[in-house]
Order: C-alpha cells, then sequence, then structure tokens
C-alpha cells in the first residue's frame, strides 16, 4: 500500500472513531470484496476477501446502494460467519456505508463498535464522511490495483 493510500484510510479510521475499521474494493470480475484497509490487521488483514453473495445484505448494500446497520450481534450474525471474532474485539454493532463510483459500489467502508453505537445521528454523520472523502476513497482503490 503506498503511504498515500494508507494516509487518506488512516485518517478516514480517525475521524470515524470506532473500534474496527475496515475498507473493500469490490471486485466483481473475481466475486469478490477485498479488504485493502483494517485498523486490526492482525485479525482482518489487508489480504482478506469475502464472496458477493447474494443475500439480503449484498442486495442491499452493494446492489442497490443502502446503508447496512446492525446495532448488535442478532443483527448482522446471519450475514457475518466471522461475528465471533468481530465479537472478541469488543465489538457488537455494524454499519457498512457503500463507495459509489458512476452509480456502481466500488467498495464498502467497514465501522464496528459496541452494541447500540450506530445512532441515526452517528449514522447520518459517518455516511456524510464517507460521502465527503470518496474521491480520495476512490483514488486509494484505485492505487489499490483492483
Amino acid at each position: 500500500m503506498s503511504d498515500y493510500t494508507a494516509a487518506v484510510f488512516d485518517s478516514l479510521c480517525q475521524r470515524a472513531g470506532v473500534i474496527l475499521f475496515t475498507v473493500t474494493v469490490v471486485d466483481r470480475k473475481a466475486g469478490l470484496a477485498r479488504r485493502c484497509y483494517s485498523s486490526h490487521p492482525e485479525a482482518y488483514p489487508v489480504t482478506g476477501t469475502k464472496p458477493i453473495g447474494s443475500d439480503a445484505w449484498s442486495i442491499q448494500v452493494l446492489e442497490k446502494a443502502l446503508p447496512f446497520v446492525a446495532n448488535d450481534t442478532a443483527g448482522f450474525a446471519v450475514y457475518f460467519s466471522d461475528h465471533a471474532l468481530i465479537n472478541s474485539l469488543g465489538c457488537e454493532a455494524a454499519l457498512n456505508i457503500p463507495v459509489l463510483k458512476d452509480g456502481v459500489v466500488a467498495g464498502t467502508v467497514n465501522l464496528l463498535d459496541k452494541a447500540g453505537h450506530f445512532t441515526p445521528a452517528r449514522v447520518a454523520e459517518l455516511q456524510g464522511l464517507v460521502q465527503s472523502e470518496t474521491p480520495l476513497l476512490l483514488a486509494a482503490f484505485a492505487a489499490t490495483g483492483v
């Protein structure tokens, strides 16, 4: 990862202020979401991938480009097979915000924190942050080579 890319992701992570912060790039040709940043690289290395499915989460976030919010483990466990690892890091709430390029989801910003963390006001604030940084995120995505 270039210094520029790392700086973009590090800055966004710090401003989001959550326990776990990852960013994925959508690789539609390979049918994968590829992690390109992680605040916890030991648990979630940047080499990690997840298959793009056709479940309700994928439809909502990757097709409809709508954020996903779950304020307890039960709300995301059905979609995230790694929910036990997520919980072990102190996270019981998840927010996934799609990043758009020309109206298509190019990646996601994934934020996880304690139960109940993602209030409507906090979700709106974090969506605004991601939207304001979309040009930098897209440049960072391009630098990852996906």
